[in-house]
């Protein structure tokens, strides 16, 4: 399908995905997916004032590498983590604590999210920030793809977007999924350290039928992800609740010699999701 820019009024071209009918419910699929993990191409904010994102492909040694990805943001969520101070770029280090929608932890210290004294400012080691490493999900879908890739927003790159969501959909009450966005990045300095910052890009709407055919889409696709997610925070919190005893981050037995056990929490940053 040809579509209008919203810039330059250049048309571009979309192609979206064929939408199959089909009487099962979404809670039909869930079932199907229970125990397994739905494979999206993940992508992440690049370090160190990179203004390239690293695209994965088939062979894992040669990525591709663009300056902008373009889609149809179909959902998008909150997703929290906290890990032990020191060790929040330690590869092989789990959350103590993790949320899945950034509303309920799971882990230690766990419980809600907006009372969590983990999640307030002047918390994290160095700086203003928090201890609790808040981040956004965005699932968008490609033209010509049937499955979205994922894309993890750092801390950094959540006021942008907050702003981008409300200026290009919420004033003009449209869904995210009604126009094609772009996405780049800028390089920001703080404290002498270079850090990549995703930016945000309103380029075409749709109208009509295509609109109404990327809402049957989307709507699948959020019901789904929903389910699914929730079926992940039961799964943890189980594991949490499985009789071992979990020591809390500043607890005086947290600096002892004996091993500490973590439940295998949900990194957005490291490991496969949704959230």
């Amino acid at each position: 399908m040809t579509m209008q820019n919203n810039t330059s009024m250049e048309p571009i071209s979309f192609q979206l995905p064929a939408v199959m009918d089909s009487s099962f419910t979404s809670e039909d699929l869930a079932d199907d997916m229970e125990g397994l993990q739905m494979n999206f191409q993940r992508i992440k904010i690049p370090s160190g004032g990179n203004l390239v994102f690293e695209i994965p492909t088939d062979d894992p040694e040669n990525p591709n590498y663009e300056k902008t990805i373009e889609g149809v943001l179909l959902f998008h969520h909150d997703s929290n983590a906290y890990w032990p101070e020191g060790s929040e770029y330690d590869e092989n280090t789990a959350p103590l604590c993790s949320s899945v929608n950034g509303k309920q932890g799971i882990g230690e210290p766990g419980g809600l999210c907006a009372m969590c004294g983990m999640n307030q400012y002047g918390t994290a080691s160095e700086g203003r920030g928090k201890a609790c490493k808040n981040m956004r999900m965005l699932y968008l879908l490609q033209s010509g793809e049937c499955v979205p890739i994922q894309i993890s927003l750092p801390p950094t790159s959540l006021k942008p977007f907050k702003t981008f969501i409300n200026q290009a959909f919420l004033l003009r009450r449209r869904p995210s999924y009604g126009s094609v966005i772009q996405l780049g990045l800028r390089k920001e300095n703080t404290g002498g350290n270079d850090y990549s910052v995703a930016t945000f890009r309103l380029i075409a709407n749709f109208e009509g039928e295509e609109l109404a055919q990327i809402r049957s889409y989307a709507e699948g696709f959020k019901e789904q992800i929903k389910l699914t997610l929730k079926q992940r925070a039961e799964t943890a919190r189980e594991q949490f609740d499985d009789g071992c005893d979990y020591i809390s981050a500043g607890s005086q037995s947290a600096n002892a010699t004996a091993p500490v056990y973590m439940t295998p929490a949900i990194d957005g940053d490291r490991e496969a999701l949704p959230a």
